[in-house]
């Protein structure tokens, strides 16, 4: 009965984390349109590193100097990470700009997909993330954007591997991760 109720804790967790994290994307894309539909998955990858980088440096460090907390690049994090599976979905020859309501359905969708591989390994994990150090979230942030890489220098080919969505998926799931345990500890 305790492990239920910390999954349903935990689910809950994962909608107020996406909750903020969705409203951050809508807003911008009231502001930009969907500018990203030009970015290739490399250049989604990149961006993601970027930030993941910079939350790693901050780590190690200690300090920051620009004002960005590392919250909100975890944030950016899953949300680049849903334009990566969007676009993975979209044709080639989808229009650059689409709709808001669209965008917040397939913003849904992904994320949907997301928890569902979220729940069903916090049930055979047991809520293993919970007791894991910021610092391996990014790391294995770091780790998934590698795998993608590789990936795409195989021409998108893959022997025995979890393609490039699965990637995606796992880089939403840690950061949603990290921004909870933040969130416990009062800092997000």
């Amino acid at each position: 009965m305790v492990e239920h109720k910390i999954m349903t804790n935990t689910s809950k967790q994962y909608d107020h984390v996406i909750a903020s994290s969705k409203e951050i994307f809508l807003k911008k894309a009231i502001d930009y349109g969907t500018a990203w539909r030009v970015l290739r998955t490399i250049s989604i990858v990149d961006q993601i590193y970027i930030k993941a980088q910079r939350i790693r440096t901050i780590q190690e460090i200690g300090s920051q100097k620009v004002a960005d907390n590392i919250p909100g690049e975890f944030k950016g994090i899953i949300n680049y990470a849903v334009i990566g599976l969007i676009q993975l979905e979209l044709p080639k020859d989808a229009p650059e700009e689409i709709e808001i309501e669209k965008i917040s359905k397939m913003y849904d969708k992904n994320i949907a997909a997301s928890k569902k591989i979220m729940m069903d390994k916090n049930h055979d994990y047991g809520e293993a993330w919970r007791s894991m150090s910021q610092s391996s979230f990014v790391d294995l942030v770091l780790m998934k954007l590698q795998r993608i890489r590789q990936i795409l220098a195989n021409e998108g080919k893959t022997i025995a591997s979890e393609g490039i969505d699965a990637n995606y998926i796992d880089i939403i799931n840690y950061s949603v991760f990290a921004l909870i345990l933040l969130g416990e500890n009062g800092k997000g």
